[in-house]
């Protein structure tokens, strides 16, 4: 494993950038707590801060996020940590994990992550990142995705890591090419898909729909049934 998997222990320092207001260095501090009572007897608070502090870093430089930047680290490492969990064989719900990626996680992952997790709700788990994160999603797919009624203004752009690509089941990538990492004893798939990037509403329409005809294929390919309205929770 690597050394960000494994924390070295004692270093639970959490030091943020001075320009982080006393409310934001509260919410980092919270959000340690409150994500060490959730991952209690599985990792210590030196793994948890170790976490915290190296998601925080990954959005650290940029301005747009900085408001919400304890969230995005909250949100981040939390997703990392359940991913470690089930490499490490420590946690595994059984549901299978896809993971999507592109190069900037702004348009083509965010739009399969919206419809993946919109048609398969809790039987599933699905995960984005990109190679080369952008600032935010795509407004153009945000938009089109809000005339589906699928809501993805929660996302944000974040890179993908070791632990996250260990722990999927399936890796889908949209136009990284070379960049995706690639582990033995997953299963892979290259969509061809157009880059929404720049693109107007009505060019990105097309690309929504096929990113969903492909979302719905992989889910019957993987025995899963779309969920009805009536179904979620």
């Amino acid at each position: 494993m690597t050394t960000e998997q494994h924390p070295a222990p004692g270093s639970n320092r959490m030091e943020k950038p001075d320009w982080l207001t006393l409310d934001q260095q509260l919410a980092v501090r919270t959000a340690a707590n409150r994500l060490g009572e959730e991952f209690k007897g599985i990792y210590g608070p030196e793994t948890i801060g170790r976490f915290i502090e190296s998601s925080f870093d990954q959005f650290a430089d940029r301005a747009s996020v900085t408001r919400f930047l304890p969230l995005l680290a909250e949100r981040w490492a939390r997703q990392r940590l359940h991913a470690l969990a089930k490499v490490e064989g420590l946690a595994h719900t059984g549901a299978p994990t896809v993971l999507f990626l592109c190069t900037h996680n702004a348009g083509r992952s965010q739009m399969a992550l919206g419809f993946f997790n919109h048609h398969a709700g809790e039987n599933a788990i699905a995960w984005s990142g990109g190679s080369e994160p952008g600032i935010e999603v795509n407004p153009a797919a945000v938009e089109a995705m809000a005339e589906r009624g699928i809501d993805i203004t929660s996302e944000f752009p974040k890179p993908w890591t070791d632990e996250v690509v260990r722990a999927a089941d399936v890796v889908i990538s949209m136009g990284c090419g070379d960049a995706c990492p690639v582990f033995p004893g997953k299963r892979y798939e290259d969509w061809d898909i157009a880059d929404p990037a720049g693109e107007t509403l009505v060019d990105v329409r097309p690309i929504r729909d096929e990113v969903e005809r492909r979302v719905l294929t992989l889910m019957s390919e993987l025995g899963l049934t779309p969920v009805q309205t009536g179904d979620r929770a």
